[in-house]
């Protein structure tokens, strides 16, 4: 009984970290795509267990806690940008806070649609693989003269 609780908790875990994972990819993979910099990628909550900086100078984090997680960009904060003037005009171009609205959007709604698109080929992959069980169809009973029995139709047979 204790292992079953063991590898149940395991399986949330992994689960948990898999869907935290697709999500938070998700909008990094938009935002580099719109031309926001990243400046970090991070995948569960606590001190980093695990950090590297990639050769596309983001940094990488694994955390012990995977509930969560978050990609920081350039340019997105809680705070609002009175004087434009005081941003850097090299920091501008690779911004979230200077992107047009739509590619903002996107970023931010990125996270969802993956975790749906996760869903979807999740399906997709049990459909395929076990297929849907269901009742066969099997004639009870067939009239006597009538356009069933005139076919062939008999009492058992299976579609």
């Amino acid at each position: 009984m204790i292992l079953q609780f063991i590898i149940s908790v395991v399986a949330l875990i992994v689960t948990l970290g898999i869907l935290v994972t697709i999500h938070e990819f998700g909008h990094f993979w938009v935002a580099r795509r719109c031309g926001v910099k990243v400046l970090r990628f991070s995948i569960g909550f606590g001190k980093a267990a695990k950090s590297w900086v990639g050769k596309d100078g983001v940094e990488y984090v694994i955390a012990p806690i995977p509930l969560g997680g978050y990609v920081k960009m350039l340019g997105q904060d809680d705070t609002v940008i009175e004087d434009k003037s005081e941003t850097p005009e090299s920091h501008r171009d690779v911004s979230f806070a200077y992107k047009p609205l739509w590619q903002r959007f996107a970023i931010v709604a990125a996270g969802p649609i993956a975790n749906f698109l996760l869903a979807i080929f999740v399906y997709w992959i049990i459909n395929i693989s076990y297929g849907v069980n269901g009742i066969a169809p099997v004639i009870k009973g067939v009239l006597n003269n009538s356009s069933a029995a005139y076919a062939g139709l008999r009492k058992g047979m299976r579609f």
